[in-house]
């Protein structure tokens, strides 16, 4: 085993562990936001605390927690160390050691092709404007992943995706649910 991927694998998992929902939160004095909504320690049930700022501060220090080991181990060693970063850190964000492995439910894939993010952000608001449920927006934008990798030509990354999504919808179940059954809280209500 090449020590460039266990240190890829070893350095995108404990950065995607950090619970930033969690330590935001706490840091602005809001209650445990595992305690909210669904428990999960993301951007989305961040949201549901109604202070968006701290949303969208969670929002990016996990993209940054996903993007930053991606570009570091590209640098380092290529596409694979990244990928296996990316893989790691999107593992760690769902299961982080630091939370007793009970975390968030985000993607961290599309840090290898910045097109991508874009294409995730425009899938995520035009599906929350529409709809106005949040978790409705993340699986939405998490489907169109693979396929935005796939039509830039990037087949592995796409595998990758599509993988990853399947895992953040088993992830996300408890919010699908909620949905089918019309008790999901919608954006801007409480």
């Amino acid at each position: 085993m090449n020590p460039l991927y266990i240190l890829a694998a070893a350095f995108g998992y404990l950065l995607g562990s950090i619970p930033f929902g969690l330590l935001i939160t706490r840091f602005a004095g809001t209650e445990d936001i595992r305690g909210i909504g669904s428990g999960n320690i993301g951007a989305t049930n961040v949201l549901r605390t109604g202070r968006k700022g701290l949303a969208a501060a969670t929002l990016i220090c996990d993209a940054l927690k996903g993007t930053v080991p991606v570009v570091i181990m590209g640098m380092l060693g290529g596409p694979i160390p990244a990928m296996i970063a990316a893989s790691a850190a999107f593992l760690g964000h769902l299961f982080p050691i630091w939370l007793g492995f009970k975390g968030g439910s985000s993607r961290r894939v599309s840090a290898l092709a910045p097109i991508v993010i874009v294409g995730g952000c425009i899938a995520w608001l035009a599906t929350a404007l529409t709809s106005r449920y949040s978790s409705f927006a993340a699986l939405t934008a998490s489907a169109i992943t693979p396929m935005f990798l796939w039509y830039m030509k990037a087949p592995h990354l796409a595998i990758l995706g599509a993988v990853l999504t399947v895992l953040l919808w088993f992830m996300h179940r408890e919010n699908i649910k909620r949905l089918t059954n019309g008790t999901e809280g919608k954006i801007g209500k409480k």
